[in-house]
């Protein structure tokens, strides 16, 4: 089947057409349809399967062209890389129509933003903080949304939205068409279809939570922190088929650390993003990482679900991720479009605990690969493994309250060894005596009392 049997108008086939799509993916095939008929949806697909188009085309098919000035549909996205990234395709699919369509997202004034409302919008794409600030701010006004999409509803949930998505379900008309997508359902988010979805059709392309199949997954287990930097090092620079790759990390400083290590030893063509860059710094690395004016880009979890860019030919999980849905995300940075990609993942002896959780998650081993002979593998240091016993006897801890952890039982042995000795070296040992046979204390003679006077 192609886009014409879809029943899409002309203007949106010939921005199809331009943009290079030329058969529509599973995911649109089931949606679309089911979105013009008025149904409301929960799309279940791995990512780089094209959920943006499945519900951005219907959603212009029935809006049409520019009308009013109040807003007709809302789109919210977790992040603003992600919000980014649905304006660039919502406006390459509207670029033959009049529609007016703004991005609200944090990070940046809100001087801008408000001058692009206030000259009409049909279509907000936006974080629900951003959306929240500037309809408090009475810059917009929502009786005539029609359709509402919530894309990544997971993420939401994992960065603390649940309040503000409900206070946007209370003030968005109730008589709407709601439009749920994401690459992994978990139980919170059935939870929050039941507040807001009526009757919804679900349209699971893929069991959830499948990586695509036009990635290769690789394991290296790493006995420490040194060892995953000679390993990245070698990567790098040896590994020819590395052309374009993203590295993830778990916290802002490692990312500052591992962008500082791959600029000083191997190349200078590598940006960074994370949520303490500004923004213009994030968009700037975005667009050179696009472009490939640079080979290499670390990120944190915040971009996981906000880069698409098509020829990624590797993703690097320098740390595993303990929110185990966002390696379905991370490595959904690679293999889209159709094109093939490389999803690589070090993990330490601690690590390992986490992975085994994302192996049942993904239904499937992920290959263990050899280091390389070339890598220098260092020892790990005291302070590192006491830190890697503690890390697990956390996750343990939290899984299994009654789990006592490795500490506890070096602390009880010690204990009992404790009590089993009756002296201590080099003191004699003084014998117990019984409180029976113990001598008592002569009793003192007492003085004779004084009659009493007579009154």
């Amino acid at each position: 089947m192609n886009f014409e049997e879809l029943k899409l108008n002309r203007q949106l086939l010939n921005a199809i057409e331009e943009a290079g799509y030329t058969e529509p993916t599973e995911i649109q095939l089931k949606a679309i349809p089911q979105i013009l008929a008025g149904h409301d949806i929960i799309g279940v697909a791995q990512t780089g399967t094209g959920k943006t188009a499945a519900y951005a085309l219907p959603i212009l098919m029935k809006i049409k062209y520019a009308q009013g000035h109040n807003p007709r549909a809302v789109i919210f996205g977790p992040t603003r890389e992600l919000v980014m990234q649905i304006e660039i395709a919502v406006k390459q699919f509207a670029k033959y129509t009049d529609l007016r369509i703004v991005a609200l997202y944090g990070g940046v004034g809100t001087k801008l933003q408000k001058e692009h409302l206030q000259k009409g919008v049909d279509i907000i794409i936006a974080t629900p903080g951003r959306f929240l600030d500037l309809y408090l701010e009475e810059e917009f006004v929502l009786k005539e949304v029609k359709t509402m999409v919530l894309d990544e509803a997971d993420k939401m949930m994992d960065m603390g939205f649940m309040p503000q998505l409900r206070k946007m379900l209370e003030v968005i008309p109730r008589k709407r068409q709601n439009l749920l997508f994401s690459a992994t359902m978990s139980e919170r988010v059935e939870r929050l279809t039941e507040e807001f979805l009526e009757y919804p059709m679900k349209i699971e392309v893929t069991p959830q939570a499948t990586p695509a199949t036009l990635i290769s997954q690789k394991l290296y287990t790493v006995p420490n922190f040194k060892t995953k930097i000679h390993l990245l090092e070698y990567l790098i620079r040896k590994d020819e088929t590395v052309t374009r790759a993203i590295i993830f990390v778990r916290t802002k400083k490692s990312a500052d650390d591992i962008y500082k290590f791959i600029v000083r030893k191997t190349t200078n063509t590598c940006r960074i993003i994370h949520a303490n860059k500004d923004q213009n710094s994030r968009i700037n690395a975005m667009d050179d990482f696009k472009d490939g004016s640079i080979k290499i880009l670390v990120a944190t979890d915040v971009a996981s679900r906000g880069i698409d860019v098509r020829e990624v030919s590797h993703v690097i999980n320098f740390d595993v991720p303990i929110i185990y849905d966002d390696y379905i995300h991370r490595i959904g940075r690679t293999g889209r479009a159709n094109h093939t990609g490389v999803a690589i993942t070090f993990a330490t002896e601690a690590e390992l605990y986490h992975i085994h959780k994302i192996e049942k998650i993904i239904r499937m081993p992920i290959p263990v690969e050899e280091l390389p002979s070339e890598v220098e593998i260092t020892e790990t240091g005291f302070e590192e493994a006491q830190e890697f016993a503690r890390e697990l006897d956390f996750y343990k801890k939290k899984e299994d309250p009654t789990y006592k952890g490795a500490f506890h039982e070096k602390k009880r042995e010690l204990k009992t060894e404790n009590k089993s000795s009756t002296f201590k070296p080099g003191k004699a040992s003084k014998p117990k005596v019984s409180k029976a046979n113990k001598p008592q204390p002569k009793a003192k003679p007492q003085k004779p009392k004084a009659p009493k006077k007579p009154k």
